[in-house]
């Protein structure tokens, strides 16, 4: 995956499309043009960091409809909306579906190369969350079902010995099963361990917790 992030402009108008090209490219950034969302649904892809500029306007499918297709398909690139016939209205549902800011045309390019700023942020942030919640995942599913639940007893505040009366067991056989699987995970503390549990937890990890 190439890490520079990619600038999805999606509006039927050239000139626009370009002005916002090159401010994106002078900061550095990829940029892909698509002149309706009929066009970004067959070509973008979502995998490579960024953000979407998005018109509101455009012949056949709206931004607005676009965004909310994108919500509910999942996609999580951050969008900046764009209109040149905006009001209050067409915002609010903007933001309402996630948007991370609306600009009326025209609007300076400075401002929209801060938003875009912004949208990378986010876009980062979330992939770097996604990111970690995957390495969770993954180093929980190297653990025994007895040794998760040793964790989660612990997580929970719960001593060894409460733990080992709670599953008839020895001490000792909890105290073997919570270092087995604290060195699987690679962590030396109670809040390492509720980080790692939160980050990887699964509809699995909540029926064993209750």
């Amino acid at each position: 995956m190439n890490l520079i992030p990619v600038i999805n402009v999606v509006d039927d108008d050239p000139a626009v499309s370009q002005a916002i090209s090159v401010v994106a490219r002078s900061f550095g950034y990829r940029v892909a043009l698509y002149k309706s969302a009929e066009d970004f649904l067959y070509g973008y892809d979502d995998t490579q960091p960024g953000c979407i500029l998005l018109d509101v306007k455009m012949p056949g499918m709206s931004g607005l409809e676009l965004q909310r297709m994108l919500r509910s398909a999942g996609v999580r690139l951050p969008v900046i909306m764009m209109s040149g016939h905006g009001d209050i209205q067409m915002a609010v549902d903007a933001m309402t579906n996630g948007a991370v800011t609306f600009l009326e045309k025209p609007f300076r390019m400075q401002v929209l190369g801060d938003q875009i700023a912004k949208a990378i942020e986010l876009d980062k942030k979330d992939r770097d969350e996604r990111e970690q919640q995957i390495t969770a995942r993954e180093k929980l599913e190297s653990l025994t079902d007895k040794e998760k639940t040793v964790l989660i007893e612990i997580a929970n505040g719960l001593t060894n010995r409460q733990i080992a009366d709670k599953l008839n067991l020895s001490v000792r056989a909890i105290e073997d099963r919570r270092s087995r699987a604290m060195k699987k995970l690679k962590i030396n503390s109670i809040v390492e361990l509720v980080t790692i549990l939160n980050l990887g937890s699964t509809s699995a990890d909540q029926n064993l917790q209750s």
